[in-house]
């Protein structure tokens, strides 16, 4: 998928970048607020049968962010209720994702903190960068037509060129075949402990940027990933 857009967008600062020559980014809670809506939108989805999903955001990332069934799984073990109603899950999902869509309409999304000004020095100084992702095709195009910014990202690895999903490595190792060069310094960014594996299973160097309190986060620096709340808090020439 190629997106890329030519507009000049100059950024003054930000000199870590250019130790890399490749960027890798996971997109949904780490370049746009997508894992927001996603939350939200189970909340929609479990009211239209009359529960109320009363996690907090936190909560529902410790589901979400480890293995592909454990919302699943949780919901139904919250709710029995919602089972004796609806026991096929991809009926439940398939009203989840028009949910999502309905907030990406309704305007509820929008970029993380940060990822304007990255995505700017990284244009100016025409580094490659690739977003990584398991979200479907129409969601990106929605988020991106929202988010002009995000159209200066050249490459886009989605769910339709890989067929193991996060964690994985096999679509960041792709995306790395495909765009780096064999003596390229290679970055990636994180949000979750589970694309955090996958990226670890590479040769980037693993960066996770995230404000929830994972329990995994201590080992994870202990293996020398950088852990920042945001894009805003790492500082420059912080990142070697």
């Amino acid at each position: 998928m190629n997106i890329s857009n030519s507009t000049s967008l100059p950024y003054k600062s930000m000199q870590w970048i250019h130790q890399f020559q490749l960027f890798l980014f996971d997109f949904d809670g780490l370049l746009v607020n997508t894992e927001e809506i996603h939350y939200l939108s189970y909340q929609r989805m479990c009211q239209a049968y009359g529960f109320i999903l009363d996690w907090s955001f936190e909560r529902y990332c410790q589901a979400a962010h480890y293995r592909a069934e454990a919302l699943k799984e949780q919901i139904y073990e919250r709710f029995p209720e919602l089972y004796a109603k609806e026991p096929v899950w991809a009926t439940l999902y398939a009203k989840k994702k028009q949910a999502v869509l309905d907030l990406l309409n309704e305007g509820a999304v929008h970029l993380m903190p940060g990822t304007e000004k990255i995505l700017k020095a990284l244009q100016e100084a025409n580094i490659k960068r690739c977003v990584v992702t398991h979200s479907p095709l129409e969601l990106i195009e929605t988020v991106v037509r929202k988010n002009p910014i995000l159209k200066t990202i050249p490459y886009w690895i989605t769910r339709t060129d890989y067929v193991h999903p996060k964690p994985d490595p096999e679509c960041y190792l792709k995306a790395i075949e495909k765009f780096a060069l064999p003596e390229d310094n290679i970055i990636g960014f994180e949000d979750s402990p589970r694309g955090l594996q996958a990226l670890m299973g590479t040769r980037a160097k693993p960066i996770l940027i995230s404000q929830v309190n994972y329990p995994e986060i201590a080992s994870f620096e202990a293996k020398g990933v950088l852990h920042y709340s945001t894009f805003d808090s790492i500082p420059d020439n912080a990142i070697g």
